[in-house]
């Protein structure tokens, strides 16, 4: 497992992963390197949309098709904290660029941009993030807890969340219920 880099992947819980934030948990790796990993959750919507969002921070939505896209929860780290997975890549104060279109901003002028503009409008926004220090992802991914498959922007930016985990799946030929809730090694 030396060297390998998730960014711009997909990180799918198997069964096995018992821990209640990650389980049937789609996670999209933003930044993988050797001090660690850095994703966000994407199929788990929490009680708040956007236009309740941007109220508790004072910005105003001027653009009512955006109100009702959902907030979630992208990880048990800085759940205080917002960060908006975005297409396209844009230049925002705290970007961090994943790919060449899909980018990660914790600032909130791009919040402000969405509230004004309305783009970029292809948008996930969430309280929180997924963070692993160096080693852990690996040795997570040793112990079976997560499968990994390439991410495919139509899977974060076109499906609703509740689409996203199965068609992740999909891309690896598998569907969720053919997963064992057994790990073992060969």
């Amino acid at each position: 497992m030396d060297n390998v880099n998730l960014t711009d992947n997909f990180l799918i819980a198997m069964p096995t992963l018992e821990d209640p934030y990650f389980s049937n948990a789609l996670v999209y790796i933003c930044e993988h390197n050797e001090n660690g990993a850095l994703g966000i959750i994407v199929n788990r919507p929490i009680d708040m949309n956007l236009a309740g969002l941007f109220e508790k921070i004072d910005i105003k939505l001027e653009h009512a098709e955006l109100a009702d896209l959902p907030v979630y929860f992208g990880g048990p780290v800085q759940l205080d904290r917002g960060f908006v997975l975005h297409r396209p890549l844009g230049q925002w104060q705290s970007t961090l660029a994943i790919n060449g279109v899909v980018g990660l901003t914790s600032s909130r002028d791009v919040l402000a941009a969405v509230g004004h503009e309305g783009a970029p409008a292809e948008i996930i926004v969430t309280l929180g993030y997924a963070g692993w220090d160096a080693g852990q992802l690996e040795d997570e991914l040793a112990q079976n807890s997560w499968l990994s498959v390439s991410a495919e922007p139509g899977i974060l930016f076109e499906l609703p969340p509740e689409e996203r985990l199965p068609a992740a799946m999909q891309t690896l030929g598998i569907s969720f219920t053919q997963l064992s809730d057994i790990a073992g090694h060969a």
